[in-house]
């Protein structure tokens, strides 16, 4: 046997994804070196890892013990690197957070100075949709989820970072005067949401049930940058989160539509499972935004503050 360190990891993220494609992109790879790492890998074994059928990949039951060998090799392998900056002085461990979708324009301004103080921290992020974040903290796969919504079913506690005000947007070929809260209007208007699973889309049909809009003419898309184009492009309108459109209502691609009733504001929300036993990690990153919140949400965020 000598396969390597960088193998077990591809073969990893191939079992995980169940696709060379897809394990590629989370790499940074080509699809051609992923599959020439599969294949050497594959080659120091008598039995198979994985076979294909049709187009798709499967692992084989023998394939799913190596990965979890895997796992356990690779674990243990940043143990080893964290014991040795431990030992140095230095704070080291994983982090593992699961945001919003529109959380990415939030939760990075956060942790970028205690991260470059602290550089033997991993830091996970996965960014997704509301219902994932939830499902990976209710399992308790994460340190902390950042939410603009607080999930209704799980007994959490939370830290407020910074206000969330949404906005109805579209571009500026047409420029609107204050606007009432008129059934008609928003008939005639096409407007576009996220998918199901989004918080700002459960905002948006929120905002429309509370005041007995009837809307017929929507789009519905999977990102919160996917919206914004076709806000650009003059496919419609929606009513967004206000901190992901800071470059295009500068560049005047984008205006902010003046509607009774809006801005609707929630919170961004670091939470965590109530009870949950943090690691030397978590706890040093929740005490240095405690800390450091007002500082943050001051210099990062002025431009915000303003609307």
């Amino acid at each position: 046997m000598n396969y390597t360190l960088n193998q077990l990891q591809i073969f990893l993220k191939i079992v995980k994804t169940q696709s060379v494609t897809k394990a590629s992109e989370e790499l940074h790879l080509t699809q051609p070196a992923v599959s020439i790492q599969l294949k050497n890998f594959q080659e120091q074994f008598d039995i198979p890892l994985t076979e294909v059928v049709g187009r798709k990949i499967y692992i084989t039951d023998f394939g799913h013990e190596i990965a979890e060998a895997a796992e356990n090799i690779i674990n243990q392998v940043h143990a080893i690197n964290y014991k040795t900056l431990a030992y140095k002085g230095q704070m080291a461990g994983k982090l593992k957070i699961s945001i919003v979708s529109t959380g990415k324009y939030v939760m990075p301004y956060f942790l970028s100075d205690f991260m470059k103080e602290h550089t033997g921290i991993e830091l996970l992020m996965d960014v997704t949709n509301k219902s994932r974040v939830v499902e990976s903290l209710e399992n308790n796969e994460v340190d902390f989820a950042l939410v603009s919504i607080l999930p209704s079913k799980l007994n959490v506690e939370k830290l407020d970072l910074l206000q969330n005000k949404l906005y109805l947007v579209g571009n500026t070929d047409i420029i609107f005067e204050k606007v009432n809260q008129e059934e008609s209007f928003f008939e005639n208007l096409p407007l576009i949401f996220r998918e199901k699973g989004s918080g700002t889309r459960q905002t948006m049909v929120s905002f429309f049930e509370r005041n007995t809009i009837s809307v017929l003419n929507k789009m519905e898309l999977t990102s919160n940058e996917a919206v914004k184009q076709a806000l650009i492009a003059g496919l419609g309108y929606s009513i967004m989160p206000l901190i992901g459109i800071k470059n295009e209502l500068r560049n005047n691609e984008l205006q902010i539509i003046p509607v009774k009733g809006l801005p609707i504001t929630t919170n961004w929300s670091l939470i965590w499972l109530k009870g949950k036993k943090h690691s030397p990690v978590a706890k040093a990153i929740l005490n240095y935004i405690e800390k450091e919140k007002s500082n943050i949400v001051h210099d990062r965020f002025d431009w915000y503050e303003k609307y």
